[in-house]
């Protein structure tokens, strides 16, 4: 199966962007590794800083994103911890649009 791309945006409330990196630079081991196990072989963030806009993409060897690992309670917990520092649905799913490829090299 070829390596896919998928790539999304979020959004960071204002004034959280230290917090947010530093919650992400104690990612949680178990998190990392189910990220690994459901065939997410990398996933970066970028944060524009003028918008507050997280710009994701990730590298998948399979079917599944992290936005689709939404009923694992280990994301849930995940989500529950990132939702005061980020634009969230109710069930503390945090706020994305997919975004499309329009290009590659």
């Amino acid at each position: 199966m070829p390596i896919k791309t998928f790539a999304f945006k979020m959004n960071l409330l204002p004034g959280m962007e230290e917090e947010y990196q530093r919650r992400h630079d104690a990612i949680w081991p178990e998190l990392k590794q189910l990220l690994f196990d459901s065939g997410i072989l990398e996933y970066h963030i970028f944060l524009d800083r003028e918008t507050q806009t997280l710009f994701a993409f990730q590298k998948l060897d399979g079917e599944k994103n992290s936005q689709e690992l939404g009923k694992n309670p280990l994301v849930q917990k995940w989500w529950a911890y990132m939702a005061d520092i980020m634009e969230t649905h109710p069930d503390n799913a945090p706020v994305s649009q997919e975004l499309k490829e329009v290009f590659k090299l």
